[in-house]
């Protein structure tokens, strides 16, 4: 029999090996094909009476598996929960019986019957789905790589892990562990899954297959701990076990407190466990499959699967790529200014794989890009994450220079310079008088208009924007900005730097500010606006927490510093002269930064205290100078305004083609300032809370608190017409 996702082979021992490939994917997935493929080897191996055992392995090099194709879990349309929940269990129903050999689970706790003996010889990483087949192997032996993964990340897109893993990992390593590991979604090596007992061995991959198909050979009758008589939780399991009870008890309420209850996985995941340890597995693994899909069928998994998973890929991977420009070859990128953007811009760069030409006023200012990596790599090699060799290779990538020359054989220019037309307009016309004629030249700023600084380019049709974001090595969005001139192949060459340095992108309009920089501003403003008020800075962080934001507005304003801020109003009101329209913040700001000099966090000040060696705490001088309301809001009220600070200049970006779709929308605010990531983003939010509820609350905020809460005159049109942001649900 032929397979389109796997190759079967018997040894003269009885011995199958089942070597795992599914075409056309880098990494093998849970597909439908290899869902009816695996279906198909698991009724063979249990009846065929010739196969006496099995080992499973993989045939790609990039691993064992990562779980399920999530674009088939985000397209999935049932007629009812019945039929949903019966898609949900068949993996389930598959891996059971694989572990079982078809037997009953009475028959196999008497001692009446035995399963076939199964062997995983995991070759890379496994996560997700891919674990979840390991753990339903009886014998478990992975590479002893340090690199390779094992874990069940499902939480991180809304979901829970509905392969078994909620109920056989606690089984083998005990509640807690199994918790920790399901509801934060971070992998395990395979040292420390061995010691937890997560798996019996590791070896080096070249041995692997022969030291599974050895355990089969020696260990014909075989079941899984819970298959037979007398199991009992590592650690205590079950409603009646004092240590479970208090178990459960703490972690429902640590798991709350981080999630501030907007992710219903980490409820379902802890409910799968408290109630699959009172239970037989046959009925816990129909528990999990319950509680999977009920997540599945929930408006907030798709959104973020959607955006999280199918979005994010489809950008990373060149989505919005010229599909007829050749791709481009880039060595070495030459970076203007070796401040703090710049350093950034070029440890990436190396990281990425390419050299770094880095230039700055003098040798000095140049050297500081080697500096900013150093202390990177410093911590990197303290820690054990790498050795000093290959960090003494990543510094020799850079070469520090004053000398314009020195760009002459670059293959793309990325200026960092001082955010000043006229500083880039200098950096533009000497550095086009060395390079060669095709490269493309990119500028890193944050709100000048692309169109405007490519005037001073002889070839704006070669000038486009990359607006990265602080820090660079760890900020994942980056805006590519084409100017009105801006070609074909300034957009490729974007996206094919992007590709090497693994950021996610979204093309944006060439307006000022462009999209993160239209949103992030109103919603530091509503913060500062609220403080003006006197509402309590801590009322105003912890809304910010609940509402699932990685940071409060306040902390946000003091990392960006208020001295930006007071920077931008500044320049701001001169170019804009009679037409600028006042924030209401301008004073705020100039108090902040002028009379009492606290501009943030690099000043040691800001809304923050940041002492030496110590917590960071708000500031409690602030209500001196902004004395607190006897009255306070609702935790609630200040939510809506923070909420919809950030949604209303979202849908005017929308509304004015700034972002050219709901997609770009939802990854530029989530990987670009941290916009809920349970939401999906703005976007889909607005979607699941339906275009007419969201412009009713708006209207009602702007009666309460002004017209910057007016959503656009295409969202009101959209309400009447019944339309949403996304035309098809993903």
């Amino acid at each position: 029999m032929t397979y389109k996702t796997l190759s079967f082979e018997v040894d003269s021992d009885g011995i199958a090996l089942v070597t795992i490939d599914v075409p056309g994917e880098t990494m093998n997935v849970w597909n439908a094909d290899l869902i009816e493929d695996f279906a198909g080897v698991v009724d063979r191996i249990v009846e065929d009476d010739g196969v006496k055992g099995a080992v499973i392995t993989s045939g790609k090099t990039t691993g064992f598996m990562a779980g399920a194709d999530l674009n088939m879990l985000g397209g999935i349309e049932a007629a009812s929960m019945k039929e949903a929940f019966e898609g949900a269990f068949r993996l389930n129903a598959m891996l059971r019986k694989l572990e079982t050999g078809g037997k009953s689970a009475k028959e196999l706790k008497k001692g009446l019957a035995h399963a076939k003996p199964i062997a995983a010889a995991v070759n890379g990483l496994a996560l997700g789905g891919g674990l979840e087949l390991v753990l339903a192997c009886h014998y478990r032996v992975v590479s002893d790589h340090p690199k390779v993964q094992l874990g069940v990340p499902e939480s991180m897109v809304g979901l829970l892990p509905g392969g078994g893993g909620t109920q056989r990992i606690p089984r083998l390593i005990g509640l807690q562990n199994a918790a920790m590991m399901a509801t934060t979604g971070k992998p395990t090596d395979p040292a420390t899954a061995k010691s937890q007992g997560l798996i019996h061995d590791v070896a080096p991959a070249d041995e692997l297959v022969a030291k599974a198909k050895e355990w089969v050979k020696a260990n014909p009758k075989t079941a899984q701990p819970w298959d037979k008589q007398g199991f009992k939780f590592p650690g205590g399991g079950g409603a009646m076990d004092p240590r479970s009870v208090q178990f459960f008890i703490a972690a429902n309420a640590m798991a709350q407190k981080q999630s501030k209850h907007n992710y219903p996985a980490i409820r379902y995941i802890l409910s799968c466990m408290y109630e699959g340890s009172i239970v037989p597995i046959d009925t816990a693994l129909r528990i999990e499959s319950k509680y999977f899909t009920k997540l599945l069928a929930s408006d907030q998994t798709r959104n973020m699967i959607r955006t999280l998973f199918v979005n994010k890929q489809a950008a990373e991977k060149g989505a919005a790529r010229p599909k007829d420009v050749p791709a481009s070859d880039i060595k070495t990128v030459g970076v203007l200014g070796a401040g703090l953007m710049g350093s950034g811009i070029t440890h990436v760069s190396v990281q990425g794989g390419m050299n770094v030409i880095v230039l700055d006023r003098d040798m000095d200012a140049a050297e500081g890009a080697v500096a900013y990596s150093r202390k990177i790599l410093d911590k990197k090699v303290s820690r054990g994450k790498m050795t000093q060799e290959k960090a003494d290779a990543f510094l020799a990538k850079i070469k520090p220079t004053a000398d314009y020359n020195d760009l002459k054989d670059v293959d793309l220019i990325i200026e960092a310079v001082f955010e000043d037309p006229d500083v880039k307009a200098d950096v533009i016309k000497k550095t086009e008088a060395v390079i060669g004629e095709d490269i493309i030249f990119a500028s890193n700023t944050s709100t000048l208009p692309i169109t405007g600084l490519a005037k001073h380019s002889k070839r704006p049709e070669q000038f486009i924007g990359m607006h990265f974001f602080s820090p660079v090595e760890k900020m994942p969005l980056l805006e590519i900005i084409p100017g009105e001139k801006s070609g074909d192949k300034a957009l490729a060459v974007a996206l094919d730097y992007n590709k090497k340095i693994r950021k996610t992108p979204i093309v944006v309009k060439d307006v000022r500010g462009f999209y993160t920089n239209r949103v992030v501003p109103p919603y530091l403003n509503e913060a500062m606006l609220l403080v003006k008020e006197g509402v309590k800075p801590a009322l105003i962080e912890n809304a910010a927490a609940n509402l699932g934001m990685p940071v409060g507005p306040l902390a946000l304003t003091d990392e960006t510093s208020l001295s930006l801020g007071w920077m931008l109003v500044q320049s701001t009101k001169k170019e804009l002269g009679d037409e600028y329209k006042p924030t209401g913040v301008e004073d705020l700001l100039e108090t902040m930064v002028e009379k009492l000099g606290r501009h943030g966090r690099k000043s040691g000040g800001g809304f923050y205290d940041y002492p030496e060696g110590g917590k960071k705490h708000l500031w409690p001088g602030l209500s001196e100078y902004f004395p607190l309301a006897d009255d306070q809001p609702s935790v609630d009220d200040v939510k809506d305004r923070l909420l919809y600070a950030q949604l209303i200049p979202a849908a005017h970006c929308l509304a004015d083609g700034i972002v050219p779709d709901a997609k770009s929308a939802d990854l530029g605010a989530i990987f670009g300032w941290g916009f809920a990531p349970w939401s999906g983003g703005p976007a889909s939010y607005i979607d699941t809370v339906g275009l007419d509820e969201f412009v009713s609350r708006a209207d009602s905020l702007a009666q309460r608190f002004g017209e910057r809460f007016h959503p656009p005159a295409a969202f009101r049109d959209k309400a009447k017409s019944g339309e949403k942001l996304y035309a098809k649900a993903a």
